[in-house]
């Protein structure tokens, strides 16, 4: 069994082992990382050796943690890092590199839309129709996109959606509310099989699907960071906040899990704080004083056309997975169109929470 994980921030994990009569054997843990003293590496493969296949992730860690030899220095590498790997070897995860990813970067769509054709090519995935899909969204109208069980009447301000022509739609995955306008976000989505987050935990799921990204920013200059649960910050700053939707298989079966990022490109603070109620208490675990000051462009901070951010995000993450260019087909569209004119483009979805 093969197991890995990239620690956030930090370097690969990699663990190759057997599992026999429900114990661990043959235990091996190699990577990138660095680590003092040599015969450290060595105590942790012995530390998971015999033990039980069902230990937690934590429990894990703590037989890695204890093994350490006295004045141990990691670098790039945790014990936490270690114990998911092994999780992930048992759970037979895959990896990024094991999939023909597809790219999917249309013309500008209708909100509604945007939030059917996610939940389409997510159930497409999970039904093994349809290979992972990274998808780059444009927006063909303005729009405040809420979290699935936020409620509405606490999100947003009618009159001020109404005075500036925004749109309120609802989309299928938790979290906060979303402002876009055309050209002032990169929104993104992630499509994949469920067993490339095989052995995660939900809140390590985000930072391994976000790691790619933190990659491609690190290209342009910035420098990111995971910020738990589903935020990606800088000095400057949030920069980005993601969510998830895990989609079950045809009979049951593993299925898909839908990742989805919206990142701030040139937002204009003072439209987005007329439509939606940001509260004290929202702003409070942030540690800023205002709505503005969680919102740090891209724009400000790479110098970069909103398309060359693009652009050098997906020849990021073609350089380390590949990505082949796609589109969304006929029957793929016929029931995004359905869904938007039944579902997400009802009153009574967008409101099921008033």
């Amino acid at each position: 069994m093969h197991g890995e994980y990239k620690v956030p921030g930090g370097k690969l994990v990699v663990v190759d082992l057997e599992e026999r009569a429900g114990v661990l054997r043959d235990v091996q843990v190699a990577g990138d990382f660095f680590l003092e003293p040599d015969e450290a590496l060595f105590a942790i493969s012995r530390a998971l050796e015999g033990a039980p296949g069902t230990l937690s992730t934590e429990d894990l860690a703590g037989r890695a943690r204890a093994a350490l030899p006295e004045g141990t220095m990691m670098y790039g590498l945790t014990a936490e890092g270690v114990a998911i790997a092994v999780r992930r070897a048992l759970a037979e995860a895959t990896d990024w590199a094991d999939y023909d990813w597809r790219l999917v970067h249309a013309a500008p769509q209708p909100p509604a839309l945007h939030m059917a054709l996610d939940q389409v090519l997510t159930e497409e995935v999970a039904a093994g129709r349809r290979p992972p899909t990274l998808r780059i969204w444009e927006w063909g109208a303005p729009a405040v996109i809420i979290g699935s069980f936020q409620s509405l009447r606490n999100e947003v301000d009618p009159e001020g959606a109404a005075r500036h022509g925004i749109e309120v739609v609802r989309r299928i995955s938790g979290g906060g509310a979303m402002f876009v306008e055309s050209g002032n976000t990169v929104t993104y989505s992630l499509s994949a099989p469920a067993s490339l987050v095989s052995g995660l935990s939900f809140t390590d799921s985000y930072a391994y699907l976000d790691a790619w990204v933190l990659d491609a920013l690190g290209d342009m200059g910035i420098k990111a960071w995971y910020q738990p649960l589903n935020d990606i910050a800088t000095e400057a700053g949030k920069i980005a906040g993601a969510a998830q939707k895990r989609v079950v298989g045809p009979d049951g079966g593993p299925g898909a899990v839908l990742h989805h990022v919206t990142m701030a490109y040139d937002i204009d603070a003072d439209k987005m704080l007329d439509v939606l109620r940001v509260g004290k208490e929202k702003l409070s675990d942030k540690g800023t004083k205002s709505a503005k000051k969680r919102v740090d462009p891209l724009r400000r901070q790479t110098g970069l056309a909103r398309e060359a951010v693009i652009e050098r995000m997906v020849d990021s993450f073609r350089s380390r997975y590949g990505l082949a260019q796609d589109h969304v087909t006929t029957e793929e569209m016929t029931r995004a169109e359905h869904l938007a004119a039944t579902k997400f483009g009802t009153a009574e979805w967008t409101a099921r929470v008033p």
